[in-house]
């Protein structure tokens, strides 16, 4: 029984996450033992799930490694399944047969934002989640010009894809205030209250914050991008999103760059900055040994 990885890549904005979801319908009426009927929500592991399954023609389990918010793209998220070998009515996928024929069939059964960008057989205790030793993020903010009309036009075509703001910000203040955060801390500061793990230590690799020109526009010009890249060996429940508010705070002068380890000495959710919106955060690569 074959174990295949697949890397995807795809656009979140209109997906509830990378997570299977199929809630009750409260509008529906319950049955004879008081239960409503499941609905589907349109997640990434539901749309990917369904075209492998018509692809290999059995029930199969898509195993990913990080489960994004709803509205959070990925461009390198990783899943795994495990099918038969061709057996009774052709169904499966057996090793022999090539991993980028499977990358084509399956693709042709996907819808236009996600794509699987490459397919490879891995040993079958492979595990995208439990194996993975560091993923990467990056929030993007697009910062508008300080005067002039493009000063008052939101981004348009790419909208979907970054966090605006007016304000100017501090990039040199924020690149100081990410460098505390690298190491092994307790993140509980800048975690969501809602996590759900039983710890809340994890290590940061590098965090670093950069500014760079927004690609041209017809309609606005002079914005510049700040990214925020951040890897790590794991995250908790908003925490790039959390970090990024964060450090926004800090580029626009609100909180102290110097206040990042106290922040995270607390482990007051409310001593850090906002959750930004989803749209800006992209999943970037996951690293396994």
């Amino acid at each position: 029984m074959p174990r295949y990885k697949l890397d995807i890549a795809y656009d979140g904005t209109d997906f509830l996450g990378w997570q299977k979801q199929h809630p009750p319908d409260e509008t529906a009426a319950r049955d004879a033992k008081g239960n409503r009927p499941r609905v589907v929500l349109r997640t990434v592991q539901e749309e990917v799930e369904r075209a492998v399954r018509e692809v290999v023609r059995e029930p199969v389990q898509l195993q990913g490694a990080s489960r994004t918010d709803s509205g959070v793209h990925a461009a390198a998220q990783c899943a795994a399944f495990t099918c038969s070998e061709d057996g009774a009515e052709g169904r499966g996928w057996p090793a022999e047969r090539g991993t980028l024929p499977l990358l084509r069939a399956v693709n042709s059964r996907l819808p236009g934002d996600v794509v699987v960008t490459g397919a490879s057989i891995v040993h079958d205790e492979f595990d995208p989640t439990r194996d993975c030793i560091a993923k990467g993020y990056r929030y993007t903010l697009h910062v508008m010009p300080q005067d002039g009309q493009s000063a008052t036009l939101r981004p348009l075509w790419d909208r979907s894809r970054v966090f605006f703001t007016y304000y100017a910000l501090d990039v040199a203040a924020m690149q100081a205030a990410a460098a505390h955060l690298v190491g092994e801390h307790n993140f509980a500061a800048v975690a969501s209250i809602h996590h759900g793990r039983t710890s809340t230590v994890r290590t940061i690799h590098d965090c670093t914050v950069t500014a760079e020109p927004a690609p041209a526009d017809p309609i606005a010009t002079g914005a510049t991008r700040v990214l925020i890249d951040v890897s790590g060996n794991g995250f908790l429940y908003n925490m790039v999103r959390i970090i990024a508010g964060t450090l926004m705070e800090i580029g626009r002068g609100r909180i102290s760059a110097d206040a990042m380890p106290e922040i995270l000495a607390s482990a007051d959710r409310h001593r850090a900055g906002p959750t930004l919106p989803p749209q800006g955060l992209r999943l970037e690569w996951i690293r396994y040994p």
